[in-house]
């Protein structure tokens, strides 16, 4: 069983960093592997929406989105965590996750992403981190990915890792997601075991509202 983390944020040892150490050192205690991936401090393309990774099987721009794929299919569990800019989710995360999600749809059909448990985190100095939490999740129901939950919204509040040690309520939800995560690939590896294997795909049907077809 390993966990695939990704810290969205510019700071390397921030407080992103922090939330997902917590949850790192949680996954240990339980005996799961887990790697943290920064995305790092270098420009990440926004999609083109170009197409090209249909024929391509990975992005056109050859930058942290496909140094991640790779890591993709090896994973049993996803974590995404970035600190809140704007009331939203970093620059880089929201390109580097636009393009890593529909590079994946048409590469691979969300072949390594879809029914992997997956959870978002988000850390802040005040606010904007339920508006930043709403827009991380939607990446994940489009991609089939059952969104594991814990005992309050995911989200670690300080200015840099210090302030976010002090942060009780929100590490104790850290390291309540990194059980339940835990749990629900645990259930999912079982079920394979006993015969019970996702359900067939149908083929991807596409329409559009402005001509009705």
């Amino acid at each position: 069983m390993k966990i695939l983390m990704i810290n969205g944020s510019p700071h390397k040892d921030g407080t992103t960093a922090r939330a997902l150490k917590e949850m790192a050192e949680e996954f240990a205690r339980l005996g799961v592997e887990s790697e943290v991936a920064w995305l790092g401090v270098k420009p990440i393309y926004s999609c083109t929406g170009c197409g090209a990774c249909t024929k391509l099987k990975r992005c056109v721009f050859n930058d942290a989105v496909n140094e991640m794929r790779p890591k993709l299919a090896e994973a049993d569990g996803f974590v995404f965590g970035t600190p809140v800019h704007y009331a939203g989710m970093s620059g880089a995360m929201t390109s580097f996750m636009g393009r890593l999600f529909f590079s994946e749809m048409y590469a691979n059909g969300y072949e390594h992403l879809r029914l992997k448990p997956v959870c978002g985190v988000v850390c802040a100095r005040r606010g904007g981190t339920t508006a930043t939490f709403d827009q991380i999740n939607k990446y994940f129901a489009l991609a089939q990915m059952p969104v594991v939950s814990g005992r309050y919204w995911n989200e670690l509040f300080g200015m840099n890792a210090a302030d976010g040690e002090k942060d009780a309520e929100g590490l104790l939800n850290l390291r309540t997601l990194a059980r339940n995560m835990h749990y629900m690939i645990r259930c999912r590896q079982v079920a394979a075991e006993h015969g019970v294997l996702p359900p067939p795909m149908e083929p991807p049907v596409f329409t559009n509202f402005a001509d009705g077809k």
